[in-house]
């Protein structure tokens, strides 16, 4: 018997516990029972404290009579013991319990004379009235300075017999200590048989931490040496089978991190049992938080989740595009049930279609604008020939006003063309960009003379407010010319007569932290350090200020004015887009593709351009380039 741990350790741990038991119960007893007569003595204590502060002036207790009893009665209901008032006279003046009359004079009692004396105190005694031993605890009554009698409140002694059952309790915490005391010399009785349990325990801890070919040898014939001999076994067939599933998870750990389609698979309960990088960022969900929960809480859309429960009720593999709207995402959403694996489990893979779409929509967009541009002059066109061919080249006059017409018409198809040839080389980087150091002045100046007749013929004051102290810039003079000469043309076109059109050059400074250190010019009544309200750069709607999105550094910048009619908020941020044209401004011509041709030229100086307008009230574009402050 004594070969087994089991038995080395038990049988000297049942001895000491009863050993323990034996010597703690005398102790315990007496320890439970005086220290639940002191508790209680201190709970009836504070009781007939409150009790004495609670009665009625001590001058009106004799004329109360029965109303004392009465009184006594209701304290000693709420606290549930019985209750006396004494006089200081020992005469019971009233009592909750017994009929005061018959009783006698209590200053005998030792508890009335001690309480009289000290304030407070006990007694345990027969009490020859009920006939059984009761606890008595006295509190004397003082009133403005002096004694006006005494609170007595009495237990029977089986109430608190009964109360030490319970508080008997504390024999636990002896056997606690006890207990403590056999574990000690258990471990002691124990340590020669421990030990090998002890260097078998570190063996598994290395193994488990990955040393798989840690080993023990069997120094015993008792449980432990037969669990070591099958450890080792186990560890030997384990090592093979860890080695291949870690070169098989890591096969597919390196597939799926790398894989751009998101990929998700589901137990046989719906929770999500694996989910690859691209997944969790095309469902804006990290790998920790989705492991684990249910598929619904992870894809968070209910198109994927219908998709994926009409895979589950079908049992047969289910795809649908699906719209993330909120994140602007367009996903391919293929959904597999997993055979075998349990009901709920199926593989998810999503394919990011977004930029296809995007794609295609700028091209279906692209066709649409092309078409809607070149069908106007062919149309003209098709109408001019039809009327020639019914009769008009027949009147000289009217033939030579029909082939002018058609003149203008092929002159805007050829605009066209060129244009668009000219947007493409400039996108693809085919146009090369001859830079040099020009001065504002050479850039605006040019430009704005070659319009100032047209502005004159629209009856608008054309002006120009260019600081002489502006530093150069490093750009070919003649395709920034190009893009002043466009943005000052549309600032005449779409100003009414009588209008204003400002061309004004201004530099500023963006620290590194982004705020604008200098250059403080107002533009239509708004300083450049504060520009915000519905503005648009190229690409995109601008959260503040324009600054913001500009590099540190040094700026110069050209701001084109006008007080016309203005673009519609909803069209400011699309103004740069091919062909786009707002609805107000397709009546002025046009073919809506100067601003786009004129963004890719700044953005190739590796400038910015961006608008603010009111509707009604003016647009103001504005034009910056990084300054050569060291020339």
């Amino acid at each position: 018997m004594f070969t087994s741990i089991r038995w080395r350790i038990a049988v000297p741990y049942i001895l000491l516990i009863l050993l323990a038991m034996a010597g703690l119960a005398a102790y315990l007893s007496r320890l439970v029972r005086d220290t639940c007569l002191d508790s209680l003595e201190s709970q009836l204590a504070s009781e007939g404290q409150l009790i004495g502060d609670a009665l009625p002036p001590s001058s009106t207790w004799n004329a109360m009579g029965e109303d004392l009893d009465a009184l006594a009665g209701r304290y000693a209901d709420l606290i549930d013991a019985q209750v006396a008032i004494i006089g200081v006279d020992g005469i019971v003046l009233g009592d909750s319990h017994q009929d005061r009359t018959r009783m006698g004079n209590q200053l005998p009692q030792p508890e009335i004379r001690e309480a009289l004396n000290s304030g407070q105190a006990r007694s345990l005694r027969f009490s020859q009235e009920v006939g059984y031993d009761m606890m008595y605890v006295a509190v004397r009554v003082a009133e403005e300075g002096r004694v006006a009698g005494v609170v007595r409140v009495a237990l029977p002694l089986r109430q608190v017999e009964a109360d030490l059952t319970h508080l008997r309790g504390a024999v636990f915490s002896a056997a606690l200590l006890a207990t403590l005391g056999a574990v000690i010399l258990a471990l002691v009785i124990a340590e020669s048989t421990a030990r090998p349990v002890r260097e078998l325990t570190e063996v598994v801890k290395r193994v488990t931490e990955g040393e798989l070919g840690a080993r023990l040898l069997p120094t015993t014939r008792d449980e432990v040496g037969t669990l070591t001999g099958a450890f080792n076994q186990m560890s030997d067939r384990l090592r093979g089978t860890i080695a291949k599933l870690v070169e098989e998870r890591n096969r597919l750990t390196t597939v799926l991190d790398n894989m751009a389609d998101g990929v998700v698979i589901t137990d046989g309960r719906g929770r999500v049992r694996l989910i690859n990088p691209a997944a969790g960022r095309l469902l804006g969900v990290a790998e920790e938080a989705a492991l684990g929960r249910p598929f619904a809480q992870v894809a968070r859309d209910h198109r994927i989740i219908g998709l994926w429960q009409q895979c589950y009720e079908q049992r047969r593999e289910q795809f649908e595009p699906v719209e993330v709207s909120q994140r602007g995402l367009f996903l391919q959403a293929i959904v597999t049930p997993l055979q075998g694996a349990g009901p709920q489990a199926s593989l998810v893979i999503f394919q990011d279609l977004t930029r296809v779409r995007r794609l295609e929509t700028v091209r279906r967009d692209f066709i649409s604008n092309i078409s809607h541009e070149l069908r106007t002059p062919l149309a003209s066109l098709k109408a001019l020939v039809e009327t020639l061919r019914d009769g008009a080249m027949e009147d000289p006059p009217a033939a030579r006003r029909f082939l002018n017409r058609m003149d203008v018409e092929v002159d805007a198809l050829a605009q066209i063309v060129q244009e668009l040839l000219e947007l493409s080389r400039i996108e693809s980087g085919q146009v090369p960009l001859r830079l040099a150091s020009v001065s504002i002045d050479d850039v605006v100046t040019p430009s704005v003379e070659r319009l100032r007749p047209q502005a004159a013929r629209a009856d608008l004051q054309l002006t120009v407010d260019l600081p002489p102290d502006l530093p150069p810039i490093l750009a070919d003079l003649e395709r920034v010319q190009q893009v002043v000469t466009n943005l000052v043309h549309n600032a005449i076109k779409f100003t009414p007569a009588g209008g204003n059109v400002r061309v004004v050059g201004l530099q500023f400074e963006i620290a590194d932290d982004g705020d604008v250190q200098s250059g403080s010019y107002r533009l239509n009544g708004t300083e450049a350090r504060s520009m915000s309200a519905a503005s648009a750069v190229s690409g995109g709607e601008l959260p503040d200020m324009e600054p913001d999105l500009l590099s540190s550094g040094d700026w110069v910048a050209i701001a084109v004015e006008d007080t016309g009619v203005g673009i519609p908020a909803v069209d400011l941020p699309r103004i740069f887009e091919r062909f786009y044209k707002a609805d107000r401004a397709r009546s002025g011509g046009g073919t809506g593709l100067g601003l786009a041709i004129a963004k890719h030229i700044v953005q190739a100086h590796d400038g910015r351009i961006w608008a603010q307008s009111v509707e009604g009230k003016g647009s103001t574009f504005y034009v910056a380039f990084p300054a050569l402050t060291n020339c």
